[in-house]
């Protein structure tokens, strides 16, 4: 067995002994453990502490450092916090899930699917992706999940079955672009969270200001289909029993008959309306990816030389 075969199997096996106490545990205690935990990560172990740090003065430099800090320390509790109410949530059924979320734009949401072009569904690492998808689920609409394979094979495995516990077909980004195309055309609905540095392929959409390389994929099966978009955000809500609430967004922009320019004009709309879903909640984002890792061409920054 390889070194990262190993370290694959002792992560996995660290997880499943954390997970059974977890679970074993009542769900304020278990969730109060999990924000401990992701507080002690961000906090004293201070993991991508740097990367939180500075994307957080990118996107608030108005603000002070002292609410930035806040920001931080909250963002590091919510990720675990919502890694052990996700442990717990993986076994609930579907009435269970419907009576933890409540969801606005439904009835649009409805009106858009039954147009019989499908829908195309934006999301980003905001509050919890996972429930969102959940809850639409459970609420009787198919729903199709593109994703990117896991490194540790284990932990992926996990994962794609707990989705397709709650009803949740989900595709390897490998295969998408066929498949989404064809679920679309029966009149599917297809979620991306695409609010991840998309590198050298990406589009510069301005994010807090700043260019921000990001994935074109939903803009793009959009326009090809011609089914209409839609931005998820599921927002954990305060309690003593947990709860959330999922805001889906129609993302209108008027189509031009230029392809390309119309799949960045969609871009820039659902990333537009990612970002101030964020300023809603910045405690609840995840503010540990490298979001403005890849930078653009100088040509492409205004004021810039070429």
């Amino acid at each position: 067995m390889s070194r990262r075969s190993l370290r694959h199997a002792a992560e996995y096996a660290l997880f499943r002994a954390a997970s059974a106490v977890l679970l074993a545990l009542p769900e304020v205690v278990a969730l109060r453990a999990g924000a401990a935990l992701g507080w002690f990560a961000g906090s004293v172990l201070r993991i991508r502490r740097s990367v939180v740090d500075e994307n957080l003065r990118r996107a608030f430099p108005e603000r002070s450092s002292a609410w930035r800090r806040r920001v931080a320390r909250a963002s590091y509790a919510h990720l675990g916090r919502e890694a052990a109410a996700m442990l717990r949530m993986a076994g609930l059924d579907r009435k269970d899930v419907v009576t933890r979320t409540d969801v606005e734009g439904l009835d649009a949401f409805r009106a858009a699917l039954d147009e019989g072009r499908g829908l195309v569904v934006v999301s980003g690492h905001l509050g919890s992706w996972e429930v969102g998808g959940a809850a639409v689920s459970a609420r009787d609409i198919p729903l199709m999940a593109v994703a990117k394979p896991m490194a540790n094979r284990r932990f992926d495995a996990d994962l794609v079955a707990s989705r397709e516990r709650q009803g949740i077909e989900v595709v390897d980004t490998g295969t998408a672009p066929k498949r989404v195309l064809r679920a679309l055309a029966r009149g599917r609905v297809v979620a991306l969270v695409a609010d991840q540095n998309a590198g050298t392929n990406g589009l510069f959409v301005p994010f807090f200001g700043e260019l921000a390389s990001t994935h074109r994929g939903p803009a793009l099966f959009a326009v090809r289909s011609g089914a209409p978009v839609f931005l998820g955000t599921c927002f954990a809500v305060p309690g003593r029993r947990h709860r959330y609430r999922l805001v889906l967004e129609r993302v209108a922009t008027p189509a031009t008959g230029d392809a390309e320019r119309d799949v960045l004009r969609l871009t820039e709309a659902h990333t537009a309306l990612l970002e101030e879903a964020v300023r809603r909640a910045p405690e609840q984002y995840f503010w540990q990816h490298k979001r403005w890792k890849t930078r653009p061409a100088p040509e492409l920054v205004p004021g810039a030389p070429v």
